[in-house]
């Protein structure tokens, strides 16, 4: 009988799998376990930074939840930032004159009239610089340009404020000298020192004024109110919580600028709404990620989880917590059944009409809801050791065993499939010998 190699193959194949079958089940079921706890703990922290980003969103220095605003009569004249302690009321603005940034022009002067000795002094407020000519030429051709003499002033490291730009007209070119600020405290002054007479040192005593160096004037009340003056177009709190910045000044008998600041509560609430929404969205996650699972419905990848359980139980003790002498239920955010946070309308705008500070207080007072809440999902996405990135680097490292697992199963299965070919080679082969015995008599 011959020796058929395929059904010896086969048999070996079959067995050495046998052998190696609960090994690889087991290994295979690990690897996909871990595979999906990677997925679904990426999805946690997707939806963790997702969070946080909304929450960093609303906290803030200058930011706040409750929403004042400012209405004007008329487009153009100006526009105003609103503080949360902004007090409601009208007001009347007269724009009298708006601030201005000092420039000035040296007319008439060409390379050779700039000196190659002395100084060039430029004052500006109380402060002032000096431009030594003697070291400003740059090319190496022993004299001095107008080029030149821009580039060192805006060069110069004690320059108190001053841009210098070379303009151009019909062939003639002047040295423009403008203040970086507006207001007349920003006014520059030119003067020479050990310059000799001639073209540089007059055009430096008598400079075109091309703007005036001005400071807003606004009145409040009117046309002829009380005037209020400041070196640049921007008040910073003008009233109290408000700030604006002016961009157009009225014209004599113009009808004044009114202005009415109030709370907006719809904007109010589109901000707390964007909160609700967000960590609603979160809880969603949790619940997608750790369903108990049922006859219709898939067991979550993360039911049972220690750590979002954890993450969960903090966020619900912060959301029940009062800050600023206030809770969310108080103001009118409250849990439904399932658990998810809603907006009831009338008890949030009964709230906050009688008490808007404390919903300011509850949501962006310093270690309140808000910074309370980054602090504590931070713990779990930023940092080198964050609880995320320990968790997924766990997993990983149980992907990586799984595949040494692998590796040996498959040494195991080499080595069964060599021992069992070799038998089944042996018994074909006496088989084979047996025959040709038998067929001897």
């Amino acid at each position: 009988m011959a020796i058929d190699s395929d059904y010896v193959k086969q048999m070996a194949t079959q067995l050495a799998s046998y052998e190696v079958q609960a090994s690889l089940t087991k290994a295979n079921r690990n690897q996909s376990n871990y595979k999906a706890q990677l997925t679904a703990m990426g999805s946690l922290e997707t939806a963790l930074k997702t969070f946080s980003t909304s929450v960093k969103g609303l906290k803030g220095v200058d930011k706040s939840v409750l929403t004042n605003t400012a209405t004007f009569s008329s487009e153009g004249f100006a526009t105003a930032k609103v503080g949360t302690t902004a007090v409601a009321g009208n007001y009347q603005f007269f724009v009298e004159q708006l601030a201005g940034a000092h420039q000035v022009a040296l007319e008439g002067l060409t390379d050779a009239d700039i000196p190659t000795s002395g100084d060039l002094v430029i004052g500006q407020g109380a402060g002032s610089f000096t431009i030594d000519l003697s070291s400003i030429d740059t090319d190496g051709t022993a004299g001095n340009s107008l080029a030149e003499l821009a580039a060192a002033i805006n060069a110069a490291t004690d320059n108190t404020g001053v841009n210098a730009t070379l303009v151009r007209s019909n062939g003639n070119v002047s040295l423009v000298l403008a203040s970086e600020k507006t207001g007349a405290s920003n006014a520059i002054s030119l003067s020479t020192s050990g310059v000799a007479a001639g073209a540089f040192d007059t055009a430096v005593g008598a400079p075109r004024e091309l703007s005036a160096a001005k400071d807003a004037k606004v009145r409040l009340g009117g046309a002829t109110g009380m005037l209020l003056t400041n070196s640049s177009n921007t008040f910073d709190n003008i009233i109290d919580g408000v700030s604006m910045s002016f961009t157009k000044a009225h014209a004599v008998g113009e009808t004044p600028l009114s202005v009415t600041v109030g709370r907006d509560d719809k904007a109010t609430k589109d901000k707390v709404q964007g909160f609700v929404n967000a960590i609603n969205s979160l809880f969603s996650t949790f619940d997608s990620l750790t369903a108990s699972g049922g006859e219709n419905a898939s067991r979550g990848v993360l039911a049972g989880d220690s750590s979002i359980r954890s993450i969960e139980g903090m966020l619900n003790k912060v959301l029940r917590t009062e800050f600023g002498g206030v809770t969310l239920m108080e103001m009118g955010i409250v849990a439904d059944r399932f658990g998810k946070l809603t907006i009831d309308t009338a008890r949030f705008e009964k709230a906050i009409a009688a008490n808007p500070e404390g919903l300011d207080k509850l949501f962006n007072a310093k270690d309140a809801l808000l910074d309370t809440i980054d602090k504590n999902v931070a713990v779990y996405t930023t940092g080198p050791n964050n609880l995320m990135k320990a968790r997924k680097e766990t997993l990983n490292t149980m992907l990586r065993r799984v595949d040494d697992q692998f590796d040996g199963i498959q040494k195991q299965y080499d080595n069964y499939y060599t021992r069992y070919l070799k038998q089944y080679t042996n018994m074909m082969q006496t088989m084979s010998a047996m025959e040709q015995t038998f067929g001897m008599f």
